[in-house]
């Protein structure tokens, strides 16, 4: 049996889908929600890493798709991998960060350093995956696309190798159902890399928009996301964390979802014309 948290994410539910029909009546989600719904063969168990008996959950399972967000990454990580310990779990894939392997010290890579060496003391083996920033982000821009068409994001001069959710959840699905993944880790980069401009650009010429980027201030968009609900400290930690495409590493792509999937990684213009619906419809917060 296989175990996956974070089952509804953009990351969780593309890991789902990797692992169908192949793995079907094999694969169980943890989530918080009830309600939930997953495809057939799925099945659900409804828990909270952050309290209560993960037990049930993990009773015969054995691999682990460990997938935490937000602050309380390395308390998550933590109660699970004692379950997982009492459960006889052999493997757990952890989601990690490209910054843990470069020294970055903001909020978010510090709890994921954290959560990887409390894997590596656990006994239990393990496959890291550290993804650059996910092609995804760009679906936050889809008001603004609607809107004036001025994509408005900070770091102007940044530039990442950014991943599709799909090559990760690819990779992901095959560290949790073949051998040869123990013990390693695999920083997880799109072919190209990319600032803003560029993204927007990209954008503009598959969406058939006039679009502009103009950089916005980190401050401002900690303020954004603050007003959409989302607490000021995470705000300000994944502003932190973004802050790392300034660094030399950020932009340099890697092999690996290739090594592993032994296909291309996808590149951002493929990703958005795949999304090219969501791109264009705003999300109602």
């Amino acid at each position: 049996m296989i175990l996956i948290t974070g089952a509804t994410g953009t990351i969780g539910s593309e890991v789902v889908k990797a692992l169908l029909p192949a793995h079907a009546d094999h694969i169980r989600v943890l989530t918080r929600n009830p309600g939930a719904v997953f495809p057939e063969g799925i099945e659900k168990v409804v828990a909270d890493l952050g309290d209560g008996d993960l037990a049930p959950a993990l009773d015969g399972v054995r691999a682990v798709f460990s997938l935490s967000e937000g602050l309380n990454i390395a308390a998550h990580g933590q109660r699970l991998i004692a379950a997982a310990q009492r459960a006889g779990v052999e493997r757990i894939v952890k989601l990690s960060v490209r910054n843990v392997a470069h020294g970055a010290t903001d909020p978010i890579t510090t709890l994921h350093r954290a959560g990887e060496e409390a894997i590596c003391d656990s006994g239990i083996g393990w496959t890291f995956l550290r993804p650059t920033a996910f092609m995804s982000n760009a679906l936050n821009w889809a008001g603004m696309i609607a809107g004036d068409q001025v994509v408005y994001a900070p770091f102007a001069v940044g530039r990442a190798a950014v991943v599709d959710p799909a090559d990760i959840a690819a990779v992901t699905a095959a560290c949790l159902t073949q051998d040869g993944h123990d013990h390693r880790i695999y920083e997880l980069t799109g072919p190209d890399p990319l600032s803003p401009a560029d993204q927007v650009a990209i954008l503009s010429k598959v969406l058939g928009r006039d679009l502009r980027y103009a950089e916005a201030d980190p401050a401002g968009s900690v303020a954004q996301m603050v007003s959409y609900g989302m607490p000021e400290d995470l705000a300000s930690a994944i502003i932190e964390q973004f802050r790392s495409t300034l660094e030399p590493w950020s932009p340099e792509p890697t092999s690996d979802v290739t090594a592993v999937t032994k296909r291309p990684a996808r590149t951002f213009a493929d990703w958005a014309q795949a999304h090219r619906t969501e791109l264009l419809t705003p999300a109602s917060w």
